[in-house]
């Protein structure tokens, strides 16, 4: 295996100037307590700069825990977490970001998105600009948000989401909405980007194949796919040696033909809700 701690991993520069680490940890279900506490120190042991949370994800006070027992600087790491659709809907994205803030136990987040297009989100959208304009947070953008929900912000606000966070793997590339976002300025970040929770795509034979060209494992090309497609990926683990491992994806590139191997397996299927039809 590379030593990844001193490999300079590729970054997406965002529309406002900042750069984010194109490759981060995600702890969607990840429990609170020890197993994200770990999770997100053993990350940051490994090299990564990147933690991904949520409100809604109920782990953000372990987030904040492993960060700070990694002992990387707090200004090293970009943190993102995610406004719930509740909190949408009640109106309170102002009270629910602050109360975020706490239990991360810092003063600001890197990326703060709206998680899902909730009702009320517009209003939403206001009020994060407001915090953005404060600096309490150095980027803003949304999660699940098509592009008529895109097309529908900048009609009233000429402020362009920084990223759009949306699902895609090699079985649901959504290569045309990430396409889209891109021509806009958008930079777009994949979420179950090995396929999901229950989700047979590791096991795929034409993945298989791929990765044993490489002396890969199947999640390390996938990860690779997401890479040179200029997507910021972000996939989960509990697990330390697999968390390393989806790390160690710097030292191989995918031919073209395999890039459209991955790209065309035929599956086209969300694992995910549509963010149009939705009930949470």
């Amino acid at each position: 295996m590379t030593d990844q701690s001193a490999v300079a991993q590729p970054t997406v520069t965002l529309n406002n100037g900042i750069t984010i680490p194109q490759l981060g940890l995600g702890v969607f279900r990840t429990k609170e307590g020890e197993e994200t506490v770990d999770a997100v120190r053993w990350a940051l042991e490994a090299g990564y700069r990147h933690i991904d949370t949520a409100r809604a994800y109920n782990n953000e006070e372990s987030v904040g825990q492993g960060m700070r027992e990694s002992g990387v600087k707090r200004r090293d790491v970009f943190l993102t977490t995610k406004l719930w659709n509740q909190d949408v809907r009640d109106g309170r994205a102002r009270d629910a970001f602050f109360e975020s803030l706490d239990r991360l136990g810092t003063d600001y987040v890197d990326l703060y998105l709206i998680h899902w297009p909730a009702n009320g989100w517009q209003k939403a959208w206001e009020q994060m600009e407001e915090l953005y304009n404060e600096r309490r947070i150095r980027a803003i953008g949304v999660s699940n948000f098509h592009r008529h929900h895109i097309e529908e912000l900048r009609s009233f606000s000429d402020l362009t989401p920084a990223a759009d966070q949306i699902e895609s793997s090699p079985q649901f590339p959504n290569q045309e909405l990430i396409d889209w976002d891109r021509s806009q300025g958008i930079a777009v970040e994949a979420w179950s980007p090995l396929g999901g929770t229950g989700g047979s795509l590791l096991d795929n034979p034409t993945v298989a194949a791929v990765a044993a060209k490489y002396g890969k494992s199947p999640a390390q090309a996938i990860i690779r796919w997401h890479l040179q497609r200029g997507v910021v990926v972000i996939p989960k683990s509990i697990h330390a040696e697999r968390i390393r491992q989806n790390f160690d994806v710097f030292d191989f590139t995918l031919s073209d033909d395999d890039m459209h191997a991955l790209s065309n397996l035929g599956i086209n299927r969300r694992q995910g809700s549509d963010p149009d039809n939705f009930n949470f």
